[in-house]
């Protein structure tokens, strides 16, 4: 082991037992500054416990891991909890502080091909995604053959996601582009720059500046090649992606053939927020996870109130999310511009999701699209946010298990897009 490498196993070890004593306000003193802007004391309380509390509580962090290459250094470290564990995964710098921060809500094992999926039908290419510090790698999947193929940019959700949608086992955007690219469908997907680059992001940095570059460059690569029809370009968003499609579609030249909107939020996000804390603490009831409704809704109601100003500090707001991030997103109505846009939309909803719902989401959708012509809405019973086929109340342990996107969902996409 080399000097550097026992100082990034030193650093984990050290955040680790912070974590597990649940001194926050200690263990974000390990952060690199831009990583404490970004996740102060009270976002990373608030994520580890309703990680923790979710899965039963802790018992047991094991030895962190170091991946061998990059700098900074990425570092895993395994949390056992009475109900299945997660990772923690930051990554540590030469100067011995965390640079870098993501809880991954599963307990390894690796991803395995949907059944539905015929890798002999496809080949994949890797692309980088814009230019300058903050250009992105993605991967361009193509069926086999001369085309000119229908195609889908893939939007994850929101959070650090890497183009898979990786979370623990599963890896639903993948699941979704080695689908659809077996049903004669190309599919472009990318490191989010909060994945990429989470130590290089301007102070400021939006939604806007999130998804609107990545996407809008994929657009552009996608109609430049030749085995692409470019008047069959579509955007797929998940989630938070599905919020930022249209605002990326009003942006395209040309425009874009339709969306694709996969449990797309329309509530507000920071009430959603409450909404979902108080949906985990009644899975786990208790003083923690009282304190975690306390602190969300006095929080989401920072977001609402008139004196959010572009001084407002991160710590005082929803997932420790800046102040710019969020008169952004207050801003921005995706209702209002998805219903101004000329184009195909399709819906399709999980009806066990708990964190995008069909009443509180869907209906939302539903009622801004209801004047206009070439709306579909799929709901699939049985899915969670994931769009994984279950049964009962979906929990936050269910994503730590290995699963895959239906392959009704799948079908459903490319019959929409090749309709088109």
């Amino acid at each position: 082991m080399t000097q550097h490498q026992g100082t990034v196993l030193e650093a984990a070890r050290a955040f680790a037992a912070l974590l597990r004593a649940e001194r926050f306000a200690e263990a974000v003193g390990l952060f690199a500054p831009p990583l404490r802007a970004a996740v102060p004391a009270e976002a990373l309380r608030l994520a580890w416990t309703t990680e923790t509390d979710g899965r039963g509580g802790v018992t047991a962090i094991g030895e962190p891991a170091a991946e061998p290459d990059g700098e900074p250094v990425r570092v895993r470290i395994p949390v056992g909890c009475a109900d299945g564990g997660f990772t923690v995964v930051t990554s540590v710098g030469a100067d011995g502080l965390l640079h870098g921060l993501r809880i991954d809500p599963g307990e390894g094992g690796g991803w395995e091909p949907p059944p539905y999926a015929d890798p002999a039908r496809f080949a994949e290419t890797e692309v980088l995604l814009g230019d300058g510090p903050l250009a992105v790698p993605g991967t361009l999947t193509l069926p086999v053959g001369p085309g000119p193929w229908p195609a889908v940019v893939l939007l994850s959700g929101g959070g650090a996601f890497d183009r898979d949608g990786s979370s623990g086992p599963n890896k639903p955007l993948k699941d979704l582009a080695w689908g659809l690219a077996t049903r004669r469908t190309a599919v472009l997907r990318f490191d989010k720059p909060t994945f990429a680059h989470p130590d290089r992001l301007p102070a400021g940095f939006t939604m806007a500046d999130e998804y609107l570059p990545p996407a809008l460059a994929a657009l552009a690569l996608l109609r430049a090649r030749p085995e692409i029809d470019p008047d069959r370009v579509h955007l797929a968003g998940h989630s938070m992606g599905g919020k930022a499609a249209p605002r990326i579609a009003a942006a395209a030249e040309p425009p874009v053939a339709g969306l694709v909107l996969l449990a797309a939020d329309a509530e507000p996000m920071h009430r959603a927020a409450v909404r979902v804390a108080r949906r985990l603490a009644e899975l786990t009831p208790g003083p923690q996870a009282d304190r975690m409704v306390e602190t969300v809704t006095r929080q989401a109601a920072i977001v609402d109130g008139s004196g959010l100003t572009p001084d407002t500090p991160a710590e005082s707001l929803p997932f420790g999310l800046s102040a710019a991030y969020w008169l952004d997103l207050r801003g921005y109505d995706q209702l209002a511009t998805a219903a101004g846009l000329d184009l195909p939309v399709l819906l399709l909803q999980g009806g066990r999701d708990y964190q995008v719902t069909v009443e509180d989401d869907l209906t939302r959708w539903r009622r801004a699209l209801a004047d206009r012509p070439g709306v579909t809405v799929r709901i699939h019973p049985e899915a969670n946010h994931f769009f994984h086929p279950g049964s009962g109340p979906a929990t936050p342990a269910e994503y730590a298990r290995p699963g895959h996107v239906a392959a009704e969902v799948v079908a459903d996409i490319a019959a929409w897009v090749h309709d088109r």
